[in-house]
């Protein structure tokens, strides 16, 4: 049964020959409960999110901050006021005005806990008001200084919906969110597919991806097709254009495929990461902490499983960072370390499996995995990572779960290891994932420091991150913060957070934007 069934009219681009034709994208990320990214706020929302909002502010491809929704922006002497001048012509599919008016809506309900927003409210939480000055001038007071807030704003988690929509409540805005963007939602039929059909009124003013092309399809059909098998089949007998989450076999495939292609694109922000939960036992010891990174000997499958496609990382933040810093040292794989670590912290005693014992208990830890975050590349590694630490004597217990019985799993703290995956741009991602005040849940119940680090020197180096203008005092603050986190082992990182699309070759435009590499349909041609 369709969820919604709407329709929009204009005469747009000519509809004629290919372009009439609908590109079918298939998605094997889990199918979002809500479109509008503003609820919660996770990456299969930012997927479609991308073809029907605009942002405020967007990225060209060097990483550097361009005009999107506001053309011209002023930050005061003092940090603490922002003042944006908006596209006077812009407006929303629905025909309102994207003015001053409704960006300030828009962070007021980014902000409302009834929202319910996480990602999205933890990157405009030092927003205090927005004063409308005028139609096309919105003024941001801040709480503090504000480095990264422009980058926060380009993110699809914060972009710009209609009033009109947002008025008609969360249940009607879940459905058909109203943007700015090149398409528009006309129908979602749960658990199939969306149809987004092209706004045509829509404005080129994103120059980081050029002008739309007068033959760029009409139409695109989102279908939800969660087996990579038959993802990947649908896209090589042509059923689909193009699909995202392939298996690293297939990629491989798809290279030496003239009627595919590929497109890379690796996530900025954090690296694909395992954190360990400092506050509970047996990882509220650090030697123990030490001992299970030691254990891991995880890049010989990283090889393996992936087919070159990905990449070991030893940072928290993603190679694309300009301010990674890799600490292969704190990495190495050394089982006669781990052992040695272990029985230094007491667990000297082995049951009748192996598994290391400390009066009486086990050595536990609980991992629960979510096919909705980690493909199965990924979950085949972290089966390798449980075998391989099992040597020195640890029992990690792998829960594979439904995405939300994760989530409920993490609000519990019934875990010590989990792997949970955070896309900003730019390093204040270390201070959303690894700051003290990141300990305490946001209004959605999400918290975002799984590894549950509470150190006071961190929190200074992470305040200097985000909101020292100096880029120079910025890296080393953000460098040494990843030292901290290193010298710490609350994280192993694995390598970054991987984006790869393949394609239909006769397709051209198919791209994905700067931001957070989610993909951007609104050029596409067939030749």
């Amino acid at each position: 049964m369709p969820a919604c069934a709407t329709s929009t009219t204009g005469d747009g681009n000519s509809s004629d020959g290919a372009s009439a034709t609908p590109l079918v994208y298939a998605t094997g990320d889990a199918e979002p409960t809500c479109l509008d990214p503003h609820v919660g706020g996770n990456y299969p929302q930012a997927l479609l999110a991308s073809q029907v909002l605009e942002s405020m502010v967007g990225l060209d491809d060097e990483g550097q901050i361009v005009p999107w929704i506001a053309t011209e922006w002023q930050l005061s002497d003092n940090g603490l006021t922002w003042d944006f001048t908006l596209d006077p012509d812009a407006t929303f599919s629905d025909g309102t005005p994207v003015d001053a008016e409704a960006i300030k809506v828009n962070i007021e309900h980014l902000q409302d806990p009834e929202t319910a927003s996480s990602t999205g409210y933890l990157a405009v939480q030092q927003i205090a008001e927005v004063e409308v000055v005028d139609e096309t001038h919105a003024r941001f007071h801040m709480t503090r200084p504000d480095a990264a807030l422009l980058e926060s704003l380009a993110q699809p988690w914060v972009a710009i919906q209609a009033p009109s929509g947002i008025e008609r409540g969360q249940d009607a805005n879940c459905l058909t969110p109203i943007g700015s963007g090149p398409f528009v939602v006309t129908e979602w039929v749960k658990q199939n597919h969306i149809t987004l059909d092209r706004n045509p009124d829509y404005r080129d003013t994103l120059s980081s991806v050029g002008d739309t092309p007068a033959d760029a399809v009409q139409q695109v059909t989102w279908r939800f097709i969660p087996d990579a098998t038959a993802r990947f089949a649908a896209l090589v007998s042509g059923d689909v254009d193009v699909i995202d989450n392939p298996l690293p076999e297939q990629i491989s495939q798809a290279q030496s495929d003239d009627t595919l292609e590929h497109l890379d694109a690796p996530r900025p922000g954090a690296s694909n990461r395992i954190e360990l939960n400092s506050s509970q036992i047996p990882f509220d010891d650090q030697l123990v902490r030490e001992a299970f990174l030691a254990a891991t000997n995880i890049d010989p499958s990283i090889e393996t499983l992936f087919e070159g496609t990905a990449a070991r990382s030893h940072s928290a933040l993603s190679s694309v960072e300009p301010f990674a810093l890799q600490s292969p040292e704190r990495y190495a794989y050394d089982l006669d370390l781990a052992n040695d670590l272990l029985d230094e912290a007491g667990w000297t005693e082995h049951d009748a499996d192996g598994i290391r014992v400390k009066n009486g208990e086990r050595l536990t830890v609980r991992f629960p995995v979510t096919g909705a975050q980690s493909t199965q590349a990924e979950q085949a590694l972290f089966e390798q990572l449980q075998a391989s630490v099992r040597e020195a004597g640890f029992d990690v217990q792998i829960s594979l779960l439904d995405l939300s019985s994760w989530y409920a799993a993490l609000g519990a703290h019934e875990y010590e290891l989990v792997s949970a995956p955070y896309t900003k741009i730019g390093p204040d991602v270390l201070r959303i994932l690894f700051h003290s005040d990141s300990t305490v849940p946001a209004p959605s119940g999400y918290f975002a420091n799984h590894a549950m680090i509470a150190d006071p020197s961190l929190d200074a180096l992470l305040e200097t991150v985000a909101t020292e203008s100096d880029a120079t005092v910025r890296a080393e603050a953000a460098q040494q913060a990843q030292q901290i986190i290193a010298d710490a082992a609350v994280i192993l990182p694995v390598y970054d957070q991987q984006n790869h699309f393949l394609y239909r070759a006769e397709l051209e435009g198919v791209r994905s934007l700067p931001t957070v590499q989610t993909p951007w349909l609104a050029n596409v041609t067939r030749s």
